[in-house]
């Protein structure tokens, strides 16, 4: 499964979902340099449209999956398993965790049964895009039941480290930064011969 997150402008997301990609994420965090303010002249209509969210108040969010039609809610601040829990119905979940060493992964457990993918993200100030990579084999030590989307600073030189990682929860990767010529716009071209390489 290839997600590519932080998308914004109409044409690029036609191009991008044309790719044949499985989902497509925006960003409804206001500090984010990709954050969706409106609805695009286009959304994708094949790929599946995940919101991302930011310790957002959940009736926003709720109405966010209503006006965008969002098949899947990213969680991607500190919410609660409780708060997984009250959205439980709306969409599918997505619960992304920041990973710098295996300990981090006992965070995890709390959520197990609530949501229906974890997401795991590299360590930094903010969250989401920052281009830089954690140490995969720290996931040798999830042992849990919920399968994960392994996400960044996956770039285009990546490939060869994708196709031979092995996990079996993994249930695909999240591309953003790596493959932008500017925030909220990415490169069609690289994206292509990534997604050739590693299919």
């Amino acid at each position: 499964m290839i997600k590519v997150c932080g998308m914004r402008d109409a044409g690029n997301i036609r191009q991008v979902e044309a790719l044949g990609i499985d989902m497509m994420g925006f960003i409804f965090w206001p500090k984010s340099t990709r954050y969706v303010a409106e609805p695009p002249a286009y959304l994708p209509e094949r790929a599946r449209r995940v919101g991302v969210f930011v310790d957002e108040d959940i009736e926003i969010i709720k109405k966010t999956a209503d006006v965008y039609a969002l098949d899947d809610i990213q969680l991607h601040g500190h919410e609660t398993p409780e708060f997984a829990r009250q959205l439980n119905g709306t969409c599918s979940i997505i619960k992304a965790f920041n990973i710098a060493a295996a300990s981090d992964l006992e965070q995890t457990k709390a959520y197990e049964g609530l949501v229906d993918y974890f997401l795991f993200d590299t360590k930094a100030t903010l969250p989401g895009g920052s281009g830089r990579q954690f140490d995969w084999s720290i996931l040798e030590a999830y042992k849990g039941e919920t399968p994960f989307l392994l996400s960044g600073g996956i770039g285009p030189g990546d490939a060869g480290r994708v196709k031979s990682f092995r996990h079996p929860r993994c249930a695909g990767i999240d591309l953003n930064s790596r493959f932008e010529v500017a925030p909220a716009l990415k490169d069609v071209d690289q994206l292509k011969e990534f997604i050739k390489q590693i299919r």
